[in-house]
Formats: structure tokens, C-alpha cells, sequence
């Protein structure tokens, strides 16, 4: 085969290769939906830690639903019926633990279950919907806490630590200032995967763990009351890695596989504007 021939097929594969390699990027962009709001902690700051440190370790961007902080309101976005479809994922930092409308709230875990859509839970995530008489929110979750110790410093203990979700994290890693969540059931289809130790109830609470309900992957977490526990490289990193493990997108020593890794690891800034708060969630195709 002559040069002649061969140049211009080697330049035919190159593009072909460039081209591939450009589609899969594209289709490794994630969309996110982060819905939160409530009582009793920082929301309006924690949609930054939250937006901003999981894109710059997941290659993902990011719509959010910011409700009002009375115990009882029920989140605009979920009426709609077909809330979920434009996302890829779901993070879920609500309180909204007076909320009694078991349709609405089954409604919710109905959504994610029929499409398959995973689910992200963050701390007072866990005591939404808790007034509501069904578990359906908690099976979704895999562990029901209705109640939390005190305000004490927390020491967690990965019990898992060759789960790719746990690599990189620390085997016990200090919290300063917390709120632990009291775990009252665990469902078999749960995995925990670190705890610690309650000193008003005096023994030891999951926080960290993972779920699969009705075909569906979650991953959850009581940790989170703090900012400064949020913005955190070892919270951001776990919980990224608990985002792209519910996507299957985690490789086993606990890197994004090609395509899904973020902008880079930098400070998050608090006291800058953020540019994430204001993106309203998608309307979903009818």
C-alpha cells in the first residue's frame, strides 16, 4: 500500500477517533437536580459547598430547587409529574419533616423508582416526610432516623473501607461540631459503610451508606448539619464518589471513570456570589 494511500486514511481514523472521543464527553455531562430548603440550617450557602465542590470532582451541572424553611411546605417542583426526567441524579437537602401527605411523598420515591433516576440523601433529608404515615421515603433511603443526639464533636469509623465510595476517605476522621442522626431501622438493602459513636444514646449510629430500593441506587448521609463539615475535601470527595457510584460511573479504587471527572479541586468561597443558586429547575418535556 502505497504512502499516498495510506496518509489519508490515517487521517480518516484520527478524525474518527477525535470525533468519538468528543461524543463520549459529551454524553458523560451530567444534569443534576438539587433540592433543598427547610428549617434549622444554612441552605442558601450549603447550595454553594454542594454545587461548587461536587463539579469540580463530577463532571456535572446543576439545577436547584430552593423552597421556603417552614417544616411543612411541600417542594413546588415535585407536582409536577414528570419533575425528574431531564436529570441524571437527584440531591436531596430538604427538611421538611412536617409534611404528612402520603401521596405527595410516595409520589416522590414513585418518581425516582419508575425512571430509575438515583438518589442523593444529605442529613435532615433523613427526617423529611417523618410525620408522614408510610416508610416508602425511608425504604428509598434504606435507613430510618427520626430524632438526633445533641450538639458534640464526632468521631466517624469507615467500616468499609475497600468500598470505592471510602477510597481516599479517612479511617476516622474528627468532626469538630455535630449532629448525630439516631439510626432506628436499617433495611437489608442497605450497606453501611461508616458510623460513629452516640454519647447520648451511647452507642454506635451509621452515617454514611448505600441503598438500592426497587431498582434504584441511593446514597446517603446524616453528616452534614455544619458548613464546615460540608465544605470539606474528605465530605466533598465521599460524596462525589457516592454520586458517581449510584451512576455506575466509579471506577474500584474510587476515581471517575473517562469522561466523568470534574472542573479540579479549589476553595470554595462563601462570601462570593454563586452563580448555581438562581438555576431553577428544567421544565420537564410533556
Amino acid at each position: 500500500m502505497t504512502y499516498r494511500i495510506v496518509r489519508p486514511l490515517l487521517v480518516l481514523l484520527f478524525v474518527l477517533a477525535v470525533s468519538s472521543s468528543l461524543v463520549a464527553e459529551e454524553k458523560t455531562k451530567l444534569k443534576g437536580l438539587l433540592i433543598t430548603g427547610g428549617c434549622c440550617h444554612d441552605y442558601p450557602n450549603q447550595i454553594k459547598i454542594i454545587t461548587q465542590g461536587l463539579s469540580q470532582r463530577v463532571n456535572i451541572e446543576w439545577d436547584v430547587a430552593l423552597a421556603g424553611s417552614g417544616k411543612d411546605i411541600k417542594v413546588p417542583v415535585y407536582e409536577n409529574h414528570d419533575w425528574i426526567k431531564p436529570y441524571d441524579i437527584v440531591v436531596h437537602n430538604e427538611c421538611y419533616g412536617s409534611v404528612t401527605d402520603v401521596a405527595f411523598v410516595e409520589g416522590i420515591v414513585k418518581a425516582h423508582t419508575e425512571n430509575k433516576i438515583p438518589a442523593i440523601f444529605i442529613h435532615c433529608s433523613m427526617h423529611s416526610y417523618r410525620n408522614a404515615k408510610t416508610d416508602k421515603w425511608r425504604e428509598l433511603i434504606g435507613q430510618r432516623s427520626t430524632s438526633h443526639e445533641g450538639k458534640h464533636p464526632l468521631d466517624v469509623v469507615t467500616i468499609q473501607s475497600d468500598h470505592p465510595i471510602m477510597k481516599g476517605f479517612p479511617q476516622n476522621w474528627k468532626v469538630d461540631r455535630g449532629e448525630l442522626y439516631k439510626i432506628e431501622k436499617t433495611w437489608d438493602t442497605a450497606t453501611p459503610l461508616a458510623k460513629a459513636y452516640g454519647v447520648d444514646t451511647k452507642k454506635d449510629h451509621v452515617c454514611i451508606w448505600t441503598n438500592e430500593y426497587e431498582g434504584t441506587k441511593t446514597f446517603s448521609t446524616t453528616l452534614g448539619h455544619y458548613n464546615e463539615t460540608m465544605n470539606n475535601d474528605a465530605w466533598l470527595s465521599m460524596m462525589s464518589r457516592g454520586v458517581l457510584w449510584t451512576l455506575g460511573a466509579l471506577n474500584e479504587d474510587g476515581t471517575p471513570k473517562a469522561g466523568y471527572e470534574g472542573t479540579g479541586k479549589k476553595e470554595i468561597n462563601l462570601e462570593a456570589p454563586n452563580p448555581d443558586k438562581d438555576k431553577k429547575p428544567t421544565p420537564a418535556k410533556k
